[in-house]
């Protein structure tokens, strides 16, 4: 089933990264009766890790799974997570932004914002490391996975490159991230009954 999914994957993003060229429109032949429409498509993100920094593994169990823990561990379990709650890990973000300028501080928001509304659902952050504003994107567990979403965001951001930082273990439960993306593709004209 994975591998099913996998395969419509890799052939649905190769269909639509020739949806979306130029010369599609051109190329296409749209058969009598239909047109070619914009369509938004939600592309999942790097996956939540599933490290449990954070969580009770016993609040993550499917239903009906039932574990009997002693007192004692249940209690050294609760002082690891206490005890571990700020660790970081190695990570790959995105910077879209770094300048020291007059007008830095506005301009770092306003780019915050804009990439905020092009991809709702990827992580970015906004600093001040003394003289230079960032904005800093993603949370990416490998280099690769950086660079296949470096493509994407360098056309909207040119000056944008990979840098290495730390973040916090991902939590399970937080929904998956996701980018939003618009291909081209064959709609049914609708004819109004009268």
């Amino acid at each position: 089933m994975k591998f099913a999914l996998a395969f419509l994957a890799v052939l649905f993003s190769g269909w639509a990264a020739f949806a979306q060229s130029p010369e599609a429109d051109t190329l296409a032949v749209v058969p009598e009766g239909y047109e070619m429409v914009d369509s938004l498509v939600y592309v999942p993100q790097n996956a939540v890790d599933s490290l449990l920094d954070g969580e009770s593994v016993w609040d993550v169990l499917p239903s009906g799974v039932d574990v009997h823990v002693s007192k004692k561990t249940m209690e050294a379990f609760e002082e690891h997570l206490a005890a571990n709650r700020s660790k970081q890990v190695p990570c790959f973000r995105i910077r879209i932004f770094f300048d020291n300028k007059q007008d830095s501080r506005e301009e770092s928001d306003r780019i915050l914002s804009e990439f905020r509304a092009l991809h709702p659902g990827m992580a970015a952050y906004r600093t001040f490391q003394n003289p230079f504003f960032k904005v800093t994107v993603g949370d990416f567990r490998t280099r690769s996975e950086a660079l296949a979403e470096l493509d994407v965001i360098r056309g909207e951001f040119p000056s944008s490159f990979i840098v290495k930082e730390k973040m916090r273990y991902p939590s399970v439960g937080v929904p998956e991230t996701f980018r939003v993306d618009t291909v081209r593709v064959l709609r049914p004209i609708s004819v109004p009954e009268y």
